[in-house]
């Protein structure tokens, strides 16, 4: 008897398994498509259309600690550097990493609680600001990023019309912006 049904189940385990798909076989006549990414209307060449004052300007963990240590103020920094107004954003992610590092870093918190800085909620998980930083200039070119991090710079060049700003020389400087604007270079 349970030779049977051992038989039986074997026969219904074979009909419940699914046959191979066979891979429609491509027309040699037929049109190729190929996936083109598409460029943002805001650029032309290296020129990005979107920048333009009052700047918006992302600001990273240790831009903050660095503009500390080299006794920046950080928005009439940012003001000297590109003679123009400048918002500073700080994302959910920058805000949440000065948090974690602790009573060491208070005085990076208190700037940027700010009430100049404006603050960009984020929808992702996890609280990873580079990767935060990188997306969110991906999507919307209208930002310069304030970074010291190199690895974040070598992402952020990758990604073309978005400016740099860093500290150099105990002031800020700007790297990829047009000539027409801001400082000049030294």
């Amino acid at each position: 008897m349970k030779r049977m049904l051992s038989l039986r189940d074997e026969r219904l385990k074979e009909k419940d398994r699914l046959k191979p798909k066979k891979k429609p076989k491509k027309d040699p006549s037929a049109l190729k498509e190929r996936e083109v990414p598409q460029h943002p209307s805001c650029l032309f060449f290296q020129y990005n259309t979107q920048l333009g004052p009052p700047y918006h300007i992302l600001v990273d963990t240790n831009f903050i600690n660095f503009s500390i240590k080299a006794k920046l103020d950080l928005v009439q920094s940012m003001m000297d550097c590109l003679y123009a107004k400048c918002i500073p954003c700080i994302t959910d992610c920058v805000m949440a990493e000065i948090e974690k590092l602790g009573q060491k870093y208070r005085v990076a918190l208190r700037i940027a609680k700010d009430p100049r800085f404006e603050r960009l909620p984020c929808t992702h998980k996890g609280t990873y600001a580079d990767d935060c930083l990188v997306q969110r200039v991906t999507q919307h070119k209208c930002y310069i990023v304030a970074t010291v991090d190199r690895d974040l710079k070598r992402r952020i060049r990758k990604i073309p019309g978005v400016p740099i700003m860093y500290i150099s020389n105990h002031r800020y400087n700007i790297e990829r912006m047009p000539d027409d604007y801001g400082a000049p270079r030294f």
